[in-house]
């Protein structure tokens, strides 16, 4: 690869995300993987030491293998201040009942969003890829996602009040990030575990996009481009769900949420399905178990088809007369 190539992959990461507002002070989440590698890499000659703090988070997963990757990101960069913390996520897995993957995602959100508030940043840069995008989506696809998982991986959203997440790396292919490394002899960090074809990401990334780029190479791009439209469908959508939500939403009974049924009534059942994730979404109650069929069961209770359901994380939505109630299941008196 070329200087210019390398000159190219960094002057796309750094205009992303500037594009996406990530000026000041930012965390850089870095694994020690080739991905945030390369985000690391591109941005270290941006900005003096102070602008970045690298946060990496040891799940201790793999023994001494999650060690060593903690210690192989203390030697990237050392102009920048790093940060580390270690939680045994198999343990906190096991100790709440939810789904490992679930609970890894969740702890390295909340960890980077403590560091950013704790350093007084206003931004978090993660460093997935186009090829992340193409697997996510392909992953919900499999799943049973409806339009809204569709959207794959957003370039921005706010991970907390005040603190905002951005991807500055989405419109970057991995065969480019490799590339970049290895023309700059920066070695990376493997995950032994990104090679088990018993996961199913591991299975879609190894088995089904490579016989998809056999019918057509560029499979990212389409895959893209289905993104994109499932996005601008889903954000119409949302704004008519905001406007139902506000409208129908009572003042709440502890962690019971209360709607008024008859202002639900008549609306078509979309809407109303989405109008329940985007309450579990406020709430941050666990989606993790939540199908197609769970929603349907939600909106058949608030639209006068069913009574209740008892619904997973151990949540309960109940009808009674004019009156929704949905929460977790230990808040209903008897």
């Amino acid at each position: 690869m070329p200087d210019a190539t390398i000159n190219r992959l960094s002057n796309i990461v750094q205009d992303n995300l500037a594009r996406l507002g990530g000026v000041g002070r930012g965390v850089l989440a870095v694994s020690g993987g080739a991905d945030s590698v390369a985000l690391l890499r591109a941005l270290a000659d941006l900005a003096p030491p102070r602008t970045f703090l690298v946060a990496h988070l040891n799940h201790r997963l793999r023994g001494k293998e999650s060690d060593a990757d903690a210690e192989f990101v203390t030697q990237l960069c050392p102009q920048f201040v790093h940060i580390l913390e270690s939680v045994d996520m198999a343990e906190r897995a096991t100790s709440t009942g939810e789904n490992l993957e679930a609970v890894a995602r969740r702890t390295r959100y909340e960890f980077l969003e403590s560091v950013a508030r704790k350093s007084g940043c206003r931004w978090v840069a993660t460093a997935h890829t186009h090829d992340d995008q193409a697997e996510t989506i392909l992953h919900r696809l499999i799943r049973g996602s409806g339009i809204r998982g569709l959207r794959g991986i957003a370039e921005q959203r706010q991970l907390a009040p005040g603190i905002r997440l951005l991807r500055p790396m989405l419109t970057v292919s991995r065969t480019d990030v490799v590339g970049f490394l290895n023309e700059i002899a920066q070695p990376w960090q493997e995950d032994a575990t990104n090679q088990d074809i018993t996961f199913t990401r591991n299975r879609i990334r190894h088995e089904l996009l490579p016989m998809l780029r056999s019918y057509n190479p560029g499979i990212e791009q389409a895959i893209s481009l289905l993104s994109e439209q499932a996005l601008e469908v889903h954000e119409e959508t949302q704004e008519r769900v905001e406007s139902i939500l506000q409208w129908a939403e009572h003042p709440r009974a502890g962690q019971i949420v209360i709607l008024d049924a008859e202002k639900l009534e008549n609306k078509p059942d979309r809407y109303v399905r989405e109008l329940f994730v985007t309450i579990w979404e406020r709430e941050h109650w666990p989606r993790d178990g939540m199908t197609h069929e769970h929603w349907k069961r939600a909106a058949d209770v608030a639209l006068g088809r069913a009574k209740a359901w008892d619904l997973p994380g151990r949540l309960r939505i109940v009808a009674k007369g004019n009156i929704i109630q949905v929460g977790p299941a230990a808040a209903f008196t008897s």
